[in-house]
């Protein structure tokens, strides 16, 4: 006899595009496969890449005879949280100085995005937050999880263009409601790789402060963006010297390599020092119930790199060098499309910045692309074009070129049908 159970009702919930993509990338034995699904910087050989100096400090932390494992405080360690900062406003930062900002270990920049909503929903009793459209697909998830009620985008991407609809942006940025969080990634954008101009940023931060909203930034790919760390947060920067408050969730994943150690920070900045212990103790509960107490392993490896001269200038030259790899495959990807002539628009590929380009595949295509040439797309027509190599260059662009132009002549030949019975 079957015995009921308490779970009878539950409904399942709805797949994670990724997860379903990197399931399948694993399970396929196509040697032929290529995956430029997840954000992930791979090198020349295709291969995860493990940063030299990252192994070597792991090693030294580990076989450290005084290593222990205890439960770390809450609000992680001060030595991590203040160089997260530090690396986020500058050495020799006024604002830090003045104690106008601070920092908390997160589980990386997902945590810090969640940590950060749950306060400013619990404790500020904000209710409407805005995000680009379109935007990294987590970011509505974390904040109508974190108790967000009233969910709103913003216009980001001209798909005609192919850049910044600004005017877009600044208008619906104006007719936001006071209090409004606005999410804004400040580099090498997820998904589409478009980022504002230095005097876009400033208009920005303009209306932000006129219509009284509160910027929560989101710093995931810092470092490769311009391939200049200090360039890259030059929106956070300018948004403390204009004395705007504001959030910055920091992930560690990427510019470090350690995705999966979920190393992160949130920094905070406040014009009123006096409420810090109010904000810390508040971020303290939070945090208590979310997950109690944060990972070691992740802050001892980045504290110690940028506590070390030495190890810090490898790091940064490192990501220089990766950056340019990246701008690399940008350019041929971007020559190889226009030199098949596949149809749409491919001259803007090297005028973005970072991980990703916004290609314009349709989910037709993308599924296509995925079952019959085994090259792994989302649906949304992003790619990561670190998962692009010298050896698979030309089996992804004619692969996407064949899709694409099949695509487009079914598209002409529905055009012109309908010309036909309309005559």
């Amino acid at each position: 006899m079957k015995k009921s159970s308490v779970f009878e009702n539950v409904e399942p919930g709805h797949p994670v595009e990724m997860n379903l993509l990197i399931k399948r990338y694993m399970e396929d034995k196509n040697e032929n496969k290529v995956n430029l699904s997840i954000g992930v910087y791979r090198t020349e050989e295709g291969k995860s890449y493990v940063l030299p100096f990252v192994k070597q400090v792991e090693k030294e932390i580990v076989n450290d005879p005084n290593l222990n494992y205890d439960y770390q405080p809450i609000l992680g360690t001060d030595s991590f949280f203040n160089i997260a900062t530090q690396l986020l406003l500058g050495e020799d930062s006024i604002h830090i100085r003045n104690k106008n900002a601070f920092g908390l270990q997160a589980l990386s920049g997902t945590g810090g995005l969640r940590s950060g909503a749950e306060f400013l929903a619990r404790i500020m009793g904000y209710t409407t937050f805005y995000y680009s459209d379109p935007s990294w697909e987590n970011h509505p998830n974390i904040f109508n999880a974190a108790g967000f009620t009233n969910e709103k985008t913003y216009r980001y991407f001209d798909r005609k263009t192919f850049g910044l609809d600004f005017d877009g942006m600044i208008e619906d940025l104006q007719n936001a409601p006071e209090k409004a969080v606005i999410i804004l990634q400040i580099c090498g954008h997820n998904p589409c790789a478009v980022d504002p101009t230095k005097e876009q940023w400033m208009k920005i931060a303009d209306v932000i402060e006129e219509k009284k909203l509160f910027p929560f930034f989101d710093a995931a790919y810092h470092g490769f963006g311009t391939g200049d760390l200090d360039e890259d947060v030059f929106p956070v920067r300018y948004f403390a010297d204009r004395r705007i408050e504001f959030f910055c969730s920091q992930s560690f994943a990427k510019n470090f390599g350690i995705y999966n150690i979920r190393c992160g920070a949130l920094t905070v900045f406040t014009n009123d020092p006096s409420k810090i212990s109010a904000i810390l103790s508040q971020m303290t509960l939070r945090i208590y119930f979310l997950y109690e107490t944060p990972p070691a392993c992740g802050p001892r490896i980045v504290s110690r790199i940028l506590q070390n001269a030495n190890l810090k200038k490898q790091w940064i030259d490192t990501l220089k060098i990766m950056t340019a790899r990246i701008t690399r495959m940008r350019q041929k990807f971007q020559d190889e499309m226009i030199r098949l002539k596949t149809p749409g628009k491919w001259d803007y590929i090297t005028k973005h910045r970072g991980m990703f380009a916004f290609t314009g595949i349709t989910p037709e295509q993308a599924e296509i692309l995925v079952d019959k040439y085994h090259i792994y797309v989302l649906k949304c027509g992003r790619i990561n074009i670190c998962g692009i190599t010298d050896e698979n260059l030309s089996y992804v662009t004619k692969s996407i070129h064949e899709v694409v132009s099949m695509t487009a002549s079914k598209v002409n030949d529905i055009v012109e049908h309908e010309k036909i019975i309309q005559y």
